[in-house]
């Protein structure tokens, strides 16, 4: 896999990395704070943004959209265009190598894909970007504690920006961390067995190509165990929802068919998990529209069915769910200048809006 990142490396305005970081162990995590020296003297109320890296890379490939997001909130600021509260909200960013990755490489291999000669790709993938949303919930536990130890400032807000494995890790964090009250994703997908189902696919694998119709028993093979599926219907976004439906996907392995609005009875089921998971959250989705690593198409039916439950005319509107699904119809499995900028404006006015501001359903759908 070509590093996503590299894209931003030919666009000057992203190459900037002159912000200001710290490091802290916590809890056995080497933590990277940006943008503490920056943050205006008489801020006390602190918004943080938790950047999670792309499979096969660091901490470090987040540093130049750690500089963008910031310097963007603090020129809003000093411009007077951070939203009409009185006090003034300042803006860090924390970055951390994901399990298995950086300082923290236990097996190279876990990290690679079955066509790289990983026969566990699956329980890999998923275990370490499940491990590291699970991380990001611990350090906001004691990131306060250690950054602003002496001082009145307090986190109030947390945010979640995710690329490729972090992107999958980004929607778990929204789902399932409270305290994720708005979070971007890039060239991640919420349906995890159907992305990796089309992976088995095309790699070829024996539990896809050697059945009939093919791919009819891979979800539940060695490749991708009945265990491993329990947890998807745990933690992914669309195992979690769709498992209320009781959809088969025997006579489709992979999900493209409309998803039917549930009934009444699931309604009934799946609202609280909507008001758990998502009610009241800011969510912006960004996608390459030649992605052919981690295709939207693959994530397309459950968004869909999604966006159409938690738009202004759907089931859960009131659940005041803020959507944005973005593609970008020249971009490939790569972070483009065109995703961060609108990154980058999406957390800007999402700090924006004020505590008392009033919520409503907002879904949108755009090319770039």
């Amino acid at each position: 896999m070509t590093d996503p990142l590299k894209t931003l490396e030919t666009e000057p305005r992203y190459c900037e990395t002159s912000i200001s970081r710290k490091a802290f162990p916590i809890a056995g995590i080497q933590t990277t704070v940006f943008g503490l020296d920056e943050l205006p003297p008489q801020a006390s109320e602190i918004a943080c943004l938790w950047l999670l890296h792309p499979r096969l890379a660091a901490f470090e490939r987040m540093v130049p959209i750690a500089t963008a997001v910031i310097n963007d909130w603090n020129k809003r600021t000093k411009t007077g265009h951070a939203g009409s509260r009185v006090s003034i909200k300042g803006l860090i960013a924390v970055a951390f190598d994901q399990r298995n990755h950086g300082t923290r490489l236990v097996d190279p291999l876990c990290n690679e894909s079955w066509k790289k000669g990983n026969p566990r790709h699956a329980q890999d993938m998923f275990s370490v970007f499940q491990g590291t949303a699970r991380d990001t919930s611990l350090l906001m536990d004691y990131l306060p504690a250690f950054v602003f130890p002496k001082t009145d400032r307090r986190i109030t807000e947390n945010l979640v920006l995710g690329v490729s494995l972090g992107g999958h890790a980004a929607w778990s964090c929204i789902l399932h961390e409270p305290r994720i009250s708005t979070g971007i994703v890039i060239i991640g997908c919420p349906d995890y067995a159907n992305v990796m189902a089309d992976r088995a696919r095309l790699s070829k694998l024996p539990s896809w190509k050697d059945t009939t119709p093919e791919g009819a028993q891979f979800l539940g093979s060695e490749d991708f165990p009945s265990t491993l599926l329990d947890a998807v219907r745990k933690w992914d976004p669309a195992g979690l929802f769709l498992n209320h439906l009781d959809l088969s996907r025997e006579a489709e392995p992979i999900r493209s068919a409309p998803i039917p609005e549930p009934t009444e009875t699931q309604k009934t089921a799946l609202r609280p998990l909507f008001t758990q998971c998502l009610a009241g959250k800011k969510i912006l989705n960004l996608s390459g529209g030649k992605d052919k690593l981690v295709p939207y198409s693959k994530g397309e039916t459950f968004l869909t069915w999604l966006k159409q439950a938690v738009g202004p005319d759907g089931w859960f509107a009131d659940g005041a769910v803020t959507l944005e699904d973005i593609i970008d119809q020249n971009a490939a499995h790569e972070v483009t200048p065109k995703m961060v900028d609108q990154a980058v404006r999406f957390i800007g006015d999402a700090l924006a809006c004020g505590k008392d501001e009033v919520k409503k359903a907002s879904v949108r759908d755009s090319k770039i």
